[in-house]
């Protein structure tokens, strides 16, 4: 049996000298890349102040004013007597000689005619209409305001013990979401 047990034990032997050295050739695990250091947590707010800034604008207005105004209606002006004076007027210059020179009578009756029957509607017409009334009149301007708005809060919060400040552009409530680094310091 002394045979079969240094064969085996020689065995053994070998191959826990070659295991190990196997677990010690084997490369050992990639260093972490940047960023992979990066874990997120929950910092409590001690403090959240509304920062303001003034804006200004213009903004278009109607303005409207009550102003008296004077109206002229100018009066009826019957046209009837210069119509009906042309009509006679041209009949009886019609009557007057013949050919040409009787055409060139009707237009100087008819003319004739209407000149008088124009006077005549002068006489017969209606005064002009004086009134006064008063009309709104609006117009636009530019009005120019200004105006407060929240442009962001400053923020205090408290993180492992430290306390910490930033500008942010929402109100974060009583706890705000932080992204918590390692890196080795130099």
């Amino acid at each position: 049996m002394k045979s079969i047990a240094l064969p085996f034990t020689l065995l053994l032997l070998a191959l826990l000298l070659l295991g190990a050295t196997a677990a010690s050739a084997q490369p050992r695990p990639p260093l972490p890349r940047p960023g992979d250091n990066v874990n997120y947590s929950y910092a409590d707010v001690l403090r959240v102040d509304p920062v303001y800034e003034v804006v200004r604008f213009t903004e278009p207005r109607e303005e409207c004013v009550e102003q008296p105004v004077r109206y002229r209606e100018r009066g009826e002006q019957p046209i009837g007597g210069t119509v009906l004076g042309a009509i006679i007027g041209g009949v009886l210059g019609s009557q007057v000689g013949s050919g040409s020179g009787r055409n060139a009578a009707t237009v100087a009756g008819a003319v004739a005619g209407g000149a008088v029957g124009r006077s005549a509607d002068r006489s017969r017409s209606s005064p002009d209409r004086i009134y006064d009334d008063v009309e709104t009149r609006c117009r636009t301007i530019a009005v120019e305001r200004q105006d407060r708005r929240v442009a962001g809060y400053d923020v205090e919060y408290q993180f492992d013990g430290d306390v910490y400040f930033a500008r942010l552009d929402y109100d974060p409530g009583s706890k705000l979401r932080v992204r918590v680094s390692v890196e080795p310091a130099e």
